[in-house]
């Protein structure tokens, strides 16, 4: 706290005795005779010098003066002292005489309005009238106040007393008012997609409650609707306990989904709208219990688009530790994980707080402080609702991730995961049952695969094509020759062999490209050298951050940070050893083909003007780049290709399928395996654009990469049939 005015400490008089402790013994009596005849004369001397010099310090000395005490009163403010602020006042002058009503006035009022950081600046003293004026400032909820003010004191026979009235806490204040706080919250943004369409935002839920009056057998009762609400009697009941509640009140239990006709009348009933209509009729049933509609965060697309949304939960007295000052009460919201996390800065806002005084009937008399309510931001994103939605559709069965892209604008059109949870479970009051099955669920629900890393199989050989070419380690036309379905190179690598699955003939690199030729790649990646690949890859993001708003697993070429030895390069070479990589990051890296060879940055917030931004310029030449692509187109479009699958007659595609092995170790035969596709629309021209990439768990006899194709086909066919074009 800030003073404007100080005080001299007095010099006092000092007086001193110098012996020697060889002095004469017949000196020592008139030495102490002289002494204090000293000392008694500078007493009648000094003290009536002193007060001619200065009447009013012989009281100073033994008690503060009034600006002194107003310093001391108002530090007692901010430190909540309130009995000793009381114990300051002059009470026969004073307002409140009572204790208790001084202190539950001011607490109430200076905390009421959060009242803190206070500094006062004394800017006058009359000394006849023993009234001192003074400004102050502080900061409150609403904001900062100042004002100046004047503060009274009385003589008193020990001192000064300080006389309170209401005034003394803000100069319009009268006995009778009442210094009022109004909170305006702050709407939270909505998350939307490119066309607007809503991924997070607010819609109309059930609340269900209970007036405890209207119940019958209180601990029956409370037991059936814990059971249709899954929940713990406990709970209920303490909810039912808690101080504010009277026998008529509305007692909010919990948030539950509301029920929507369209979804009862429609030729397929939705079989969730017809479990819940049936549960809320059954609730209803139990006297006491009533429904009514609630505001609630709210994701249409369910599961679909959960990994990407995440959620909003109630702060917790960690987060208002955690976020203390950035404006969270007790009854904030704060988002969790996805876009409501990474965004929760913009989406939330700021609440709106008026400070004002209100007289007795309530009626605002006085403005004091406001700040007007910020409503948080909308945030669009690049996302397309509708594809978004077909690929959790098509692969939600299975244990998968999937990214899509403009493949010339980088702008990313979904990110999906499954198997997945629903957001609104968080919003309506996860039970701790459900919670327990989506933790303890073998497939892992809440498990983010799109933001993971990933042994990309073939889909990584056109990339190893690309820097082949850009070394000058591999000459396109170069026959490798045929080794039939598996190869080593030599005794060295004693039982270990390579395999593929088609072997090229002759074994040229659009060849083994087109047939999918594990050999191929593997004595490619040999040519190309370990130090070359490794700094070829690192170029290409690996061992860095992928630049995007979401944070994505690393991509890697080795657990060390360099290949260990001539299998682990060969390996490496068709998407195995210890490569690892995101579908996002795959996905980028195939933009080069499309883009004479500059890969893209990806990018998730909706910009009107659509203007691709360069990740790695020029990562490959435009000669390689379209050599490469040739040999993707022609694995869609050749009756050979392993992703012919996907071709199309009214569309030019390329892409490229893969078959990832995951074994605990070279001699592993009993692993899983991962089917992937990279598929794209690599015309400029084309009108709806895209760049799929996507993984399924799993797929060891289920078609490898096959079972990616067909899933994938269908989710082309909706995208392609759209009548609109891609905003």
């Amino acid at each position: 706290m800030k003073s404007g005015i100080s005080f001299r400490k007095k010099n006092r008089l000092k007086t001193g005795k110098n012996f020697s402790r060889h002095s004469p013994r017949r000196k020592f009596l008139a030495v102490l005779v002289l002494s204090a005849a000293a000392v008694l004369l500078c007493v009648f001397i000094y003290r009536p010098l002193r007060r001619m010099l200065n009447p009013d310090s012989a009281a100073g000395e033994q008690q503060k003066l009034p600006p002194q005490l107003l310093l001391s009163y108002m530090n007692l403010i901010s430190e909540k002292e309130y009995e000793t602020m009381y114990d300051m006042l002059d009470l026969e002058a004073s307002g409140y005489p009572d204790k208790e009503d001084f202190i539950k006035r001011n607490s109430s009022i200076y905390e009421g309005i959060a009242m803190q950081d206070m500094e006062i600046e004394i800017i006058g003293y009359d000394k006849e009238q023993e009234t001192v004026s003074y400004r102050t400032s502080f900061d409150t909820a609403a904001g900062a106040v100042s004002f100046e003010n004047e503060a009274l004191f009385f003589k008193q026979e020990d001192g000064y007393g300080l006389v309170w009235q209401d005034s003394l806490i803000f100069p319009e204040l009268r006995a009778s008012d009442k210094v009022r706080v109004s909170t305006v919250q702050a709407k939270r943004g909505d998350i939307t997609d490119r066309n607007g369409v809503l991924l997070a935002g607010w819609g109309t839920a059930a609340s269900a409650g209970i007036v405890p009056g209207k119940l019958q057998d209180r601990k029956q009762a409370v037991a059936e609707i814990a059971e249709l609400l899954e929940m713990e009697p406990e709970a209920v009941m303490r909810k039912l306990e808690a101080k504010w509640v009277k026998d008529d009140s509305f007692v909010p239990i919990k948030t539950i989904p509301a029920v929507r006709e369209i979804d009862l009348l429609s030729e397929e009933p939705d079989k969730d709208a017809v479990r819940e209509k049936k549960r809320q009729e059954q609730l209803l049933e139990i006297p006491g219990v009533m429904i009514t509609e609630t505001s609630v965060r709210h994701y249409p697309l369910k599961q679909a688009a959960s990994h990407l949304t995440g959620y909003i939960q109630n702060v917790t007295a960690e987060d208002l530790e955690e976020h203390a000052g950035e404006g969270y009460t007790a009854n904030s919201v704060i988002g969790r994980s996805g876009i409501e996390g990474l965004f929760e800065k913009e989406l939330k806002g700021s609440n709106g707080c008026r400070i004002y005084i209100a007289d007795a009937d309530g009626k605002a008399r006085s403005e004091l402080a406001e700040i007007p309510v910020q409503h948080g931001q909308d945030i669009r994103l690049t996302i397309d609702a509708g594809l978004q939605q077909q690929l959790y559709e098509q692969f939600q069965e299975d244990k998968s991730c999937s990214v899509a892209m403009n493949p010339f604008t980088g702008e990313v059109l979904a990110l999906a995961s499954t198997p997945s949870y629903d957001s609104n479970d968080f919003i309506m009051g996860m039970s701790s049952q459900m919670w327990t099955a989506l933790n303890e669920d073998e497939n892992r629900p809440l498990y983010n695969r799109f933001r993971q890393k990933w042994c990309p199989g073939s889909t990584f050989k056109p990339v190893i094509a690309a820097i082949g070419l850009e070394t000058g380690s591999i000459d396109p036309q170069e026959d490798f020759g045929n080794e039939g379905l598996s190869w080593q190179n030599g005794a060295s690598w004693g039982g270990y062999f390579v395999t593929t699955l088609h072997a090229a003939s002759p074994s040229t690199m659009e060849n083994a490209l087109i047939c999918s030729d594990n050999i191929y790649f593997a004595k490619a990646a040999l040519k190309i050298g370990a130090d070359r690949l490794e700094t070829f890859l690192q170029k290409l993001g690996f061992g860095t951050q992928l630049p995007f708003e979401i944070n994505m697993a690393q991509a890697q070429y080795a657990n060390e940070g360099h290949m260990e030895d001539e299998i682990q390069l060969a390996d490496s070479g068709y998407g195995q050893g210890q490569v690892l990589i995101s579908p996002l990051h795959l996905a980028s890296v195939y933009t080069a083909f499309c883009n004479s060879g500059t890969v893209l940055k990806p990018y998730l917030v909706y910009k009107p003007k659509k203007q691709a931004q360069e990740w790695i310029p020029d990562a490959f030449s435009e000669q390689t780049a379209q050599r490469v692509l040739e040999g993707l187109k022609k694995i869609v479009n050749d009756p050979q290709g392993t992703g012919f699958g996907l071709h199309r007659d009214d569309r030019l595609l390329a892409g490229k399928t893969g078959t990832a092995e995951i074994k605990a170790s070279k001699d592993d035969h009993t692993g899983t395996e991962l089917g992937w596709m990279a598929v794209m629309t690599p015309d400029k021209s084309e009108e709806r654009p895209v760049l799929i990439v996507s993984m399924a768990e799993d797929v060891k006899g289920r078609g490898g990469s096959g079972y990616a194709v067909a899933r994938l086909k269908e989710v082309l066919g909706y995208w392609f049939e759209q009548d609109q074009n891609v905003p």
